[in-house]
């Protein structure tokens, strides 16, 4: 059986094969959005050689990471739920033998895999061309950032999926979904670093998710987080990916209790 939802993944990223070209342009747009922050953050620091305990050399590499990252992690899941619950194709999921929510799961993970590969790699090549980042030596480093960027790419799911299937029950969530997309956004650190936030703001980041999307992997990239604290960092991740299952199991049960079909 988990061969099948494994086939799911390879679909998907065939499928994102078909349409590259769109990826290809996507990493001069997230190079260009680098390099506005870049020269934002140039003059923000001006003089001074830290701010907020990020000195410039981190807060360039955060950035161009945070974003790069971004590319690996973002999915439109939440969409496609809520598409399918719209035009009634989410009725004929449910009667197959397969879990649903697995199997979007396993599709943005081909997606994820697809611009890892063919978004991320490349696009954070071009961008160490041009902008001055400085990207770790130690392998250790590398590797455990990968396993915090999995971790990322699953509670961000989490987060859409959970969306999308409030259309279950508003029928159109198209606001919460772009709403949704400005948050995860701002509060988990791609926008502006947490450590920047005001201290009541940032007291409250502690007790969401959205920190562990990107604010404390790309921290712990960037070297301001020691790799003897990487440990806590991957914990807090697997502690977030496992409490948001209890929202996600009580909607998705509730949901299919008020199931009904709109169109065909």
């Amino acid at each position: 059986m988990m061969s099948a939802y494994f086939d799911f993944i390879r679909i998907r990223f065939l499928m994102m094969l078909a349409y590259r070209v769109n990826y290809y342009s996507g990493i001069i747009i997230y190079a260009i959005n680098i390099g506005a922050y870049y020269f934002l953050w140039q003059a923000i620091y001006g003089s001074q050689d830290t701010l907020a305990g990020f000195t410039v050399a981190q807060m360039t590499t955060y950035i161009a990471v945070s974003w790069m990252a971004r590319a690996f992690y973002f999915n439109n899941l939440d969409r496609e739920i809520a598409n399918e619950i719209r035009d009634g194709s989410v009725a004929v999921q449910l009667i197959r033998p397969y879990n649903y929510l697995f199997v979007k799961m396993m599709q943005g993970f081909g997606e994820g895999l697809f611009r890892l590969l063919l978004f991320m790699v490349p696009g954070l090549f071009i961008v160490c061309l041009i902008f001055p980042v400085s990207l770790p030596t130690d392998p250790k480093v590398w590797l455990i950032y990968l396993v915090m960027l999995f971790l990322s790419f699953l509670i961000n799911s989490q987060i859409n999926i959970m969306t999308g299937l409030f259309a279950f029950f508003v029928e159109n969530n198209e606001g919460m979904m772009r709403m949704k997309r400005v948050m995860v956004d701002l509060f988990s650190g791609v926008v502006v670093p947490i450590a920047f936030f005001p201290g009541w703001l940032s007291g409250i980041m502690e007790w969401l998710p959205f920190q562990a999307i990107t604010y404390l992997p790309s921290s712990f990239f960037t070297g301001r987080t020691p790799l003897e604290e990487a440990g806590s960092v991957i914990l807090l991740q697997l502690f977030w990916f496992l409490l948001l299952l209890i929202p996600i199991w009580l909607t998705w049960r509730s949901a299919r209790k008020r199931l009904f079909v709109q169109g065909g």
